[in-house]
């Protein structure tokens, strides 16, 4: 059941009519997919989290990212690897649940509908984790959704 509330899509960040990266988050981490480019060794590329900021390149050249990150994050808990041309950053949110509007402070940030949604999709999630055996894959909101990190009512019986 879990699997149903994971991310849909993935968001895309266009910059100039590139795509810079693409990302998705769950309630405990934000994850970003770099396109690499070909005829570089992977042994040149390098990716440097630090609590508030992210830092991605090719050694040698200056970074392709160097920005602060939307909210700060778990150093020890985020990895990175390559894979099939793509370098997926995982960064662990330090405030479990908490709706990121982009990966990176100030750039690329989804729409208050997109926010809306994502909420809506990381309170399901919530609920899923705190309720196992329950499905709420079919639930619905109605109105604005509540952030999940704050939301107290929950699911509770008798």
């Amino acid at each position: 059941m879990a699997e149903k509330l994971a991310p849909e899509k993935r968001h895309s960040f266009v910059h100039r009519g590139q795509k810079v990266f693409e990302w998705d988050q769950t309630l405990e981490e934000v994850n970003i997919y770099i396109s690499l480019p070909q005829g570089v060794p992977t042994k040149l590329f390098f990716c440097n989290v630090q609590p508030k900021h992210l830092e991605v390149g090719i050694k040698g050249n200056p970074p392709y990212l160097n920005h602060d990150v939307a909210s700060p994050v778990k150093v020890d808990s985020s990895f990175w690897t390559l894979e099939d041309g793509t370098m997926h950053i995982t960064l662990q949110k330090r405030d479990k649940g908490q709706t990121w509007p982009s990966p990176i402070l100030g750039q690329g940030e989804l729409d208050p509908y997109s926010v809306d949604e994502e909420q809506k999709r990381l309170m399901l999630q919530r609920f899923q984790e705190e309720n196992p055996g329950f499905d709420f894959s079919q639930a619905q909101f109605t109105g604005t959704c509540p952030d999940p990190r704050t939301f107290m009512g929950g699911i509770r019986s008798g």
